[in-house]
């Protein structure tokens, strides 16, 4: 049924001219549906309230509530078409009326960790895009139809949304921004294994898979007391996000996942200085996936040590700095990392190596990242002592990766079981930092136990011996002119 009502809503929103693409529908039925999910959690609050004996206190007024304006009912329980507003109305009322009404809830809110707060946050980012009042009339009354009680309903609700952000990465320009593989993020969650208590942070937090992932591996990680469930719905899962569209995205995937007041910020992450992080701001894990090859202004680059316009270069040391002493990161960055020759390149790599214990590099496969077009590494790190020894696995499949051939749990089984006890195998071995070259700090992979394996060049190394020969050919072809 949930699959359906999703299907069926893009194809109505495909007929608005104000919604164009992938993203416009994932961004249009998100704020949609967030307030329908509003709706059933005030239902759910109220019932409590009242076998309790107690009078609960809307969130919203009666105005503005979603069984007054998108969804009034008869007594049959059948949607009341006289009352409820459609076209012309509908539209005026929901721009002029309704999302100025809950932007105002951001001013209002006590603090940042309610769901108050929340809501006028996300209703100051994001529009109404839908230039059709019946075009809304259709959407909200598929949306009225879809429930958020039970956690069976949520579950599958979640699943779908995931689903939606998928498609929305594959659609081309933004494959890697939005979507990381979730079989990559769950095995990297495993490897970390945070546990009930621990503060973990993404900075780059897209659509949040990293923090859905941790809160549903913790969720399931032992009998949780009410104690355990107030910490992980208030004080467990931070985020931060540059991008407005992303921004609702990981809201509304977090609280699909039953995180009612997502602990994320709008803002750019790299515009704090880390000189100025504290000891109180610091985290027990970091996951992230930041993004890959930005160029940040000088300005920005002026808030950290090693400058750099490269973004991933800036965020990994924004990383390192927010880490507790003691504290798990898992970072995904571009292989090259691991080799460019640039200065800042070198001393990120020699930083790293000194101030965290830099013991599992996991080498995946192109083609992880649909339409990214890049390699990736994951780099797991402690914080607090200097790298040692650095285990490498690489992951070799026998199939390439793409859209419809994509990254599996069961292809990273045996990177899970091998790290436990960072064995060596035909895909893993280990490296002694004391064998690196300390003027370059190099740390590429080179599978010593796969002596047959083809290498495959970076495109610059092949665009350069291409101009190379070019160069030669054109040398040659004027000495053969001079002599005739």
């Amino acid at each position: 049924m949930f699959e359906q009502a999703f299907k069926n809503i893009d194809d109505i929103l495909h007929k608005d001219a104000g919604a164009s693409s992938e993203l416009d529908y994932v961004e249009q039925s998100s704020w949609v549906l967030f307030l329908k999910y509003l709706d059933d959690l005030e239902k759910d609050r109220k019932t409590e309230a009242e076998l309790a004996g107690k009078e609960y206190k809307f969130i919203i007024e009666p105005e503005y509530r979603w069984e007054t304006w998108s969804a009034p009912k008869k007594e049959d329980g059948k949607l009341d078409h006289n009352k409820a507003l459609t076209g012309d109305d509908l539209k005026k009322f929901i721009n002029e009326k309704l999302f100025p009404y809950l932007k105002r809830f951001r001013q209002n809110a006590e603090n940042a960790d309610t769901i108050e707060y929340k809501i006028g946050e996300i209703f100051s980012e994001i529009n109404n895009k839908i230039q059709s009042g019946y075009v809304l009339r259709d959407v909200l009354n598929i949306i009225d139809g879809l429930r958020f009680r039970s956690q069976e309903e949520k579950h599958e609700l979640s699943h779908l949304y995931e689903t939606k952000i998928k498609n929305m990465g594959n659609a081309g320009r933004n494959g890697g921004e939005y979507y990381t593989p979730r079989s990559l993020i769950k095995t990297i969650v495993k490897v970390i294994a945070p546990k009930i208590g621990n503060k973990i942070y993404d900075g780059a937090a897209g659509s949040a898979g990293f923090l859905v992932e941790s809160f549903d591996y913790l969720r399931t990680s032992k009998k949780l007391s009410t104690e355990d469930l107030e910490i992980l719905q208030k004080r467990t899962f931070y985020g931060k996000e540059k991008k407005s569209l992303a921004y609702i995205i990981g809201i509304m995937n977090m609280i699909l996942h039953g995180i009612e007041a997502p602990n994320i910020i709008h803002t750019n992450t790299l515009a704090e200085n880390i000189a100025d992080i504290q000891e109180k701001d610091r985290y027990d894990v970091i996951l992230a996936n930041p993004p890959f090859g930005g160029k940040e202004r000088s300005e920005v680059q002026q808030n950290f040590p090693i400058k750099t316009g490269e973004t991933a270069f800036l965020f990994l040391q924004h990383f390192i700095k927010i880490l507790k002493a003691g504290g798990k990161a898992a970072i995904v960055i571009k292989n090259t990392f691991l080799s460019n020759t640039d200065t800042a390149s070198i001393s990120l790599r020699k930083y790293l190596l000194e101030t965290c214990d830099l013991h599992t590099i996991l080498d995946l496969p192109g083609g992880t990242f649909t339409g990214a077009g890049v390699k990736t590494i994951v780099l797991f790190f402690e914080k607090g002592s200097s790298t040692q020894k650095i285990w490498y696995y690489q992951l070799n499949l026998n199939r390439n990766l793409g859209k419809t051939n994509p990254l599996t749990e069961s292809d990273l089984v045996d990177f899970i079981t091998l790290q436990q006890t960072k064995s060596d195998s035909e895909n893993s071995w280990t490296l002694k930092v004391s064998d690196i070259d300390l003027d370059t700090y190099d740390l590429s992979v080179k599978n010593p136990n796969r002596n047959n394996e083809v290498i495959l060049r970076e495109p610059k190394e092949i665009l350069e011996e291409i101009k190379k020969l070019d160069q030669e050919s054109e040398m040659i072809l004027e000495r053969i002119g001079a002599l005739l």
